[in-house]
């Protein structure tokens, strides 16, 4: 198996996540919004909503024999702890007001499994997550 880097896994999940979205009508607005309290991976519009959307990419060495329920063993989105959540709502917040939008917003996280010797991934979509 090829060896990557965590960066380099993290980096692949959110490439792979955006074309997950782009595929779903999403328009992809930023990435890697950055304050100094916290960062947004993808801000994307979609059916007029704005998303912030946070991926949590995890690496295996064979995801064709990943089932439905085999994913949900190690749920990526359990990394999203309270101090990263409120961090998240603070940096979201900060956002909301540069930008001066007050239409509809809502968080979620997509969840990217990587199986880097096969060039594969499978993604999961997790909707209006509560923050």
């Amino acid at each position: 198996m090829s060896k990557i880097s965590h960066n380099e896994v993290g980096k692949l999940g959110e490439k792979t996540a955006s074309m997950f979205l782009m595929k779903r009508g999403f328009n992809i607005l930023e990435q890697n919004y950055w304050k100094k309290w916290g960062e947004i991976d993808i801000i994307a519009k979609n059916k007029g909503k704005l998303h912030f959307i946070e991926v949590k990419t995890v690496s295996r060495e064979n995801i064709r024999d990943v089932s439905r329920e085999t994913i949900d063993e190690y749920r990526p989105e359990d990394n999203l702890h309270e101090k990263k959540l409120k961090r998240l709502s603070r940096t979201i917040q900060t956002y909301l007001l540069e930008k001066d939008y007050e239409g509809e917003w809502q968080f979620d996280v997509v969840a990217v499994f990587l199986d880097i010797e096969n060039r594969e991934a499978k993604c999961r979509y997790i909707e209006d997550v509560i923050i």
